[in-house]
């Protein structure tokens, strides 16, 4: 076995020397030689591979130099996505974790002299959320994968559309409450006008007289009145019914109670079928992406063919027949001219086609008759723009 063989002792004792991480200073970059003493790593800048590879370096040196710093920043973030994605943490921490590995790219060979500086440069490049604390630096990575960023913005627009369900809901039950004290209250006058009728001041000496004979008689008319309502023929009848019907209805609340209970079925209907997005196929919508304004497509209409994933639509252009893949946060819908034929992209009566009738330019919003399905002939006297589009026909 020859002296510096693989199994010899000396080689063995010399791996488990240089199994521990050594000084920084002297570490050789270029020739990936790590040194134990001062000696040591005189010896070798001494030596002849050495000074082959200080020739290489001397012929393009910021070319190595830049080379090492992308490899030494795109690996420390790669450590960083891997290990603390989410979460803050000390630098010191996350570099005492990188340079466990004997073989990573040693920072004395990059553009950075200390961690202080390549942590400002993290935090200047947005890469990382940097803070300076009593205890030193942290920082925390910053995701900014296509994949990850597209659920996040996601889980934004669940958030806002479950915030504008929640404002509704409650500005709906601060209406029934406003209605509830005024009805209450209307009734309170009432009854403290009928007691007023019946008090008499202490100091008034009048006597009280109460007749009656009149009052017999006009009840005993509003009885024999109300049996001839009830009993009486057809003919004469049937417009008296209907009057007393309805000025029942208006004393009762009956017409009130109706009217309250259609609002409550149409605000559930409005809530179950209300969501964040809106693209379906066969509509006409504009696209107002301003980055394709370069393109030609800015604010021109196409027909959408294709809806991925609910937000993103497949576009064909009407003019030129290209097809583009644009987010519904881009596109715009298309109100076409009145008796032209719409479908309601959002709301409570999402899904149907209907016929535009009249649009309140004031108020944003147009006026709908449904056609076909179960709401055949509705008529919806506001209805958005944002919640309606063009059909193509």
């Amino acid at each position: 076995m020859g002296k510096n063989d693989f199994l010899t002792p000396k080689a063995i004792a010399n791996r488990i020397k240089a199994k521990g991480l050594q000084k920084l200073r002297w570490y050789c970059q270029m020739c990936q030689k790590q040194c134990r003493d001062e000696n040591g790593f005189k010896c070798h800048c001494m030596s002849e591979g050495h000074q082959r590879q200080m020739q290489v370096f001397g012929q393009n040196p910021n070319r190595v130099v830049d080379g090492y710093t992308e490899e030494f920043e795109s690996t420390f973030l790669e450590h960083m996505k891997r290990s603390h994605r989410f979460s803050r943490i000390a630098a010191t921490v996350v570099y005492n974790e990188y340079i466990a590995d004997r073989h990573h790219v040693h920072m004395n060979s990059t553009e950075w002299a200390t961690l202080t500086d390549f942590v400002k440069y993290l935090g200047r490049t947005g890469k990382c959320k940097v803070e300076e604390t009593p205890k030193g630096w942290f920082i925390t990575y910053i995701d900014r994968d296509s994949e990850t960023l597209f659920k996040e913005k996601m889980k934004n627009k669940r958030v806002r559309a479950d915030l504008v369900d929640e404002e509704k809901q409650d500005r709906a039950i601060r209406r029934q409450i406003e209605r509830a004290e005024q009805t209450v209250g209307g009734s309170e006058v009432e009854v403290v006008e009928e007691d007023k009728l019946f008090k008499r001041d202490e100091n008034d000496g009048s006597k009280i007289t109460i007749k009656l004979g009149t009052g017999m008689k006009s009840v005993g008319k509003e009885k024999g009145e109300s049996s001839r309502l009830v009993f009486d023929d057809g003919e004469s009848g049937g417009s008296k019914k209907g009057k007393g019907k309805k000025d029942g209805n208006e004393k009762g609340g009956g017409k009130s109670a109706l009217d309250e209970l259609m609002k409550e079925q149409e605000a559930a209907k409005e809530r179950s079928n209300r969501k964040d997005y809106w693209l379906c196929e066969g509509i006409i919508v504009k696209v107002m992406s301003k980055p394709l304004a370069e393109k030609g497509y800015y604010k021109q209409k196409g027909v959408v063919r294709k809806v991925i994933d609910k937000y993103v639509g497949e576009i064909e252009m009407i003019d030129t027949k290209h097809v583009l893949r644009v987010d519904q946060e881009e596109l715009e819908t298309v109100i076409p001219q009145i008796g032209g034929l719409v479908k309601i992209v959002n709301g409570a009566y999402r899904g149907s086609n209907a016929k535009l009738l009249a649009v309140n330019t004031d108020k944003f919003c147009a006026k709908l008759q449904i056609e076909k399905g179960i709401y055949d002939g509705r008529v919806l006297p506001a209805v958005e723009y944002e919640d309606i589009c063009k059909v193509l026909q």
